[in-house]
């Protein structure tokens, strides 16, 4: 989703005619935009900001701008820790950033102005149409579907640096799809904070499921994808339509964060381990094989070792092809962020250990019953790491290596020859038809 918002601003900086800079010893402006989901994150900001206080000092028109949710977060705090900042953009005002530089190049009296903070929350219901965006994939097309979020969970920061949800309508959504695929994407990956919990503002009966049935049935959508859904928004509808359209891809993200369902009370995620259980049961079941993976803290206050047992035991259950997973952080503004980190340091790490020891063990099985020795389309994203093979995604999102001449945004036909727990290996298959008598 961050990503996607720099390809928004990046088309809306190229309609004033900046083009991108290699370097930020090349750039006249440096954007950074930001993440503030974890704390790790936001000192990774400030150390960046420090990191260009001496190119700034050499130059001192170079404009300096943080945007995103850290912005949104600290506000004019940025201008206090970090002086030579010139422009702070929150969460709903990116569309702002070309006359908020015009502002700044041209201040009253020749130069520019003090640092402009810009991190005002919009009363708009929708969140702005992408009037231009600088795609930087060049077959998979970000689109935009919802913004913010309105869950509240304790631990979670998002709806306080990204506000209440607002949807775009779905006229604006399903041709800025079709101008994507004209352009040649084969790819559409549909965004929001909770996505699955969309709703046309011009038809509030006009849900996520019927959104996703018309994206899959624009001319040229050859893989449907979506992130960041929410489990309790997952109704029988969209299973089904998941289980039954090819091109949406058989590949799910569903948050678990714990499998405690006292820990899941006390993080307001809305739902127990029971239910959550129940949820991956329709998955399994839907007549189609559903790739799952999921996020998942540990160390949240309070988690006691027979939590951590149940989370562990969730994880075995629901046997997740990819996790993200990391220690709980406390987040300013959240309800947990006044609790007692009372679950050491040290016992978060060793915990962590523990689950992705588990977690790698899952992978690696999947992979030998699922993919091993087995065929798939996969479309190519470039050159591997080894700067000799290709890679590439499977539908299921796994990537794969092999050798092959296919450019990127190709698809290739690959049978998986060996296996890792994060990536595949395979070769291409050709097929051959004979000819003649002989």
């Amino acid at each position: 989703m961050n990503e996607h918002d720099s390809e928004k601003i990046g088309g809306l900086l190229a309609r004033r005619g900046l083009v991108p800079a290699p370097s930020a010893d090349d750039a006249d402006l440096f954007l950074l935009n930001t993440c503030s989901v974890r704390e790790k994150a936001v000192q990774k900001v400030y150390s960046r900001l420090g990191e260009l206080k001496e190119r700034k000092r050499a130059k001192a028109d170079f404009l300096i701008g943080v945007m995103g949710c850290v912005a949104q977060q600290e506000g004019e705090n940025i201008l206090k820790r970090a002086p030579h900042v010139d422009l702070v953009v929150g969460t709903h005002l990116y569309h702002a950033i070309p006359d908020l530089l015009d502002e700044l190049t041209q201040g009253a009296g020749g130069g520019p102005p003090a640092g402009l903070v810009a991190t005002a929350f919009l009363d708009d219901s929708e969140p702005p149409s992408a009037e231009a965006v600088s795609r930087s994939n060049s077959f998979r097309a970000a689109v935009t579907v919802m913004e913010g979020c309105n869950k509240h969970c304790a631990f979670c920061i998002v709806p306080h640096t990204r506000g209440k949800e607002r949807n775009r309508r779905a006229s604006s959504v399903l041709e800025e799809i079709r101008q994507a695929t004209a352009e040649g994407f084969v790819e559409v990956l549909l965004l929001g904070q909770t996505v699955n919990s969309y709703k046309d503002p011009a038809n509030p009966r006009y849900r996520f499921a019927e959104l996703l049935s018309d994206v899959s049935e624009i001319e040229g959508v050859e893989r449907l994808r979506f992130t960041s859904p929410h489990p309790r928004h997952f109704t029988d509808d969209v299973i089904s339509l998941i289980a039954e359209r090819d091109n949406i891809c058989p590949q799910v993200h569903l948050p678990l964060q714990s499998g405690s369902s006292r820990i899941l009370r006390r993080m307001r995620r809305q739902h127990d381990a029971a239910w959550y259980r129940a949820l991956v049961e329709k998955f399994r079941n839907c007549g189609r094989q559903i790739a799952l993976s999921t996020d998942v803290i540990v160390g949240c206050p309070g988690e006691t070792a027979e939590d951590f047992e149940k989370t562990l035991d969730l994880v075995r259950f629901a046997e997740f092809e990819q996790m993200f997973s990391f220690k709980y952080s406390p987040r300013p503004m959240t309800e947990a962020f006044g609790w007692e980190d009372d679950v050491g340091e040290s016992e978060k790490s060793r915990r962590l250990t523990v689950l992705q020891g588990v977690q790698r063990d899952i992978q690696l099985d999947l992979h030998r019953r699922r993919y091993l020795d087995r065929e798939f389309d996969v479309l190519v994203e470039g050159t591997a790491r080894d700067g000799m093979r290709r890679f590439g995604r499977t539908a299921s999102n796994k990537i794969v290596n092999f050798f092959g001449e296919e450019e990127t945004g190709e698809f290739a036909r690959v049978r998986i020859t060996e296996i890792g727990p994060n990536s595949l290996v395979g070769e291409p298959v050709v097929h051959c038809r004979l000819s003649g008598t002989g």
